[in-house]
């Protein structure tokens, strides 16, 4: 007998083994375990440990109150909190074209903030550091070459030195948009390019950023400005793919100028600006979200439109969805990789961030008519959802998950 058939046949049976380290996998992973399921995450590359002394981080996400309150659950937000992260009160979004703007106040919701900006290398390192300690089996650098669902498991194939395969009941994918083991599942994706790139940098400005989010709707794309902790505000700029190019090879000084005035120096001249970076941007759904004791979660099932600044935001609610539907399994009896168990994480998860998706992308559409007719329509719809305090509540309270 080969020593991987002998060491396939040694290994323990898992609950669930979760692909992909990134925040949303790490989380599910830390969930799942938290919870009292046997769980295992196969990872390529650990994240890079994060430092307090160095810069911050290019990439920075928005996390909603449903986010803050998963992190909080699992033990692992006060960490990341006291560590390096900027809590924002209120948001200001504006029409370049038509000057009308709609704004949001937490003090209107009847909570102290309306999310929180922080680095994505600190949330996962903070959540990779967690899952030794809730008892998470870290694979890595391990990959996955295939893997087969039989009557009561799946085995994966790693590419792992000394470790052959895994074995768990349920295979959870949070492999990153391009997932590979979505494509091995055989479940299709459908969607669109946008044709831009999102261009990211850190700034520093005339006038404080007051705690806001700011965000402005260009012909050519959203820019956002967001708070960081120390002053300074993290932008992302989406532009069409040449003009972001041309962008990204501007002095700093001519970047800086041109960034202030496309934020209609809202905050001031534009003083200084980090090395910049940019991203691709793209509408991507999956046609279905399980398989055969198999799920999709995080941008492995759905990457958006970054205007609302909502894609972690969504992975993190599938998180909590699916741990919530294996532990309700468990606590039934039932096999929490069940075709009907996974099928109700499914239909719930893909309802809403279809939803989501489709209507990030019916606003990006929106504000990218220039026609003065439907630029006039569009100021009176704006102006008319800022006057209307039910909507704004409505609107704020869906964006924070609650």
């Amino acid at each position: 007998m080969s020593a991987r058939v002998e060491a396939r046949r040694r290994a323990p049976l898992l609950d669930v083994a979760v692909v992909g380290g990134g925040m949303v996998g790490a989380a599910a992973a830390l969930a799942l375990a938290r919870a009292g399921f046997a769980t295992a995450l196969v990872e390529a590359r650990a994240p890079a440990p994060w430092h307090g002394e160095g810069e911050v981080d290019l990439r920075v996400v928005g996390l909603a109150p449903s986010s803050i309150a998963l992190l909080d659950e699992l033990g692992v937000w006060t960490s990341i909190r006291e560590r390096r992260a900027a809590a924002y009160a209120r948001m200001h979004v504006w029409d370049a074209r038509s000057g009308a703007a709609i704004g949001f106040d937490a003090a209107t919701t009847g909570h102290a903030w309306l999310g929180w900006i922080v680095e994505n290398n600190l949330v996962q390192w903070t959540l990779w550091q967690a899952l030794e300690s809730a008892g998470v089996q870290r694979l890595c650098p391990a990959q996955v070459t295939g893997y087969r669902a039989c009557e009561d498991r799946i085995v994966l194939e790693l590419e792992a030195g000394e470790t052959a395969s895994v074995a768990a009941r349920l295979l959870v994918a949070a492999d990153g948009a391009g997932s590979p083991l979505r494509r091995m599942a055989g479940l299709e994706t459908h969607g669109r390019d946008y044709g831009q790139r999102a261009v990211v940098a850190h700034v520093a400005t005339e006038r404080a950023h007051q705690d806001t989010a700011w965000q402005c709707f260009l012909p050519g794309g959203p820019l956002a400005l967001l708070p960081l902790a120390d002053g300074r505000s993290s932008i992302v700029w989406s532009l069409p793919e040449a003009e972001a190019q041309r962008v990204l090879a501007l002095a700093d000084g001519a970047f800086c100028d041109q960034l202030g005035i496309a934020a209609d120096f809202r905050l001031g001249r534009v003083l200084s600006a980090t090395p910049r970076a940019a991203f691709p941007l793209r509408l991507q759904l999956a046609d279905a979200y399980q398989a055969e004791r198999f799920v999709l979660l995080g941008d492995a099932a759905h990457a958006v439109h970054p205007l609302a600044g909502q894609g972690v935001n969504l992975g993190l609610r599938d998180v909590a969805e699916l741990r919530d539907t294996v532990v309700a399994a468990r606590e039934a009896g039932r096999d929490i990789a069940a075709a009907h168990v996974l099928r109700r994480y499914a239909r719930r998860r893909r309802s809403a961030d279809t939803l989501d998706a489709w209507s990030f992308d019916a606003l990006a559409h929106i504000y990218a008519w220039q026609a003065p007719p439907l630029v006039a329509a569009r100021a009176l719809g704006v102006r008319l959802a800022d006057h209307l305090a039910p909507l704004k509540r409505r609107l704020a309270a869906h964006a924070a998950g609650r």
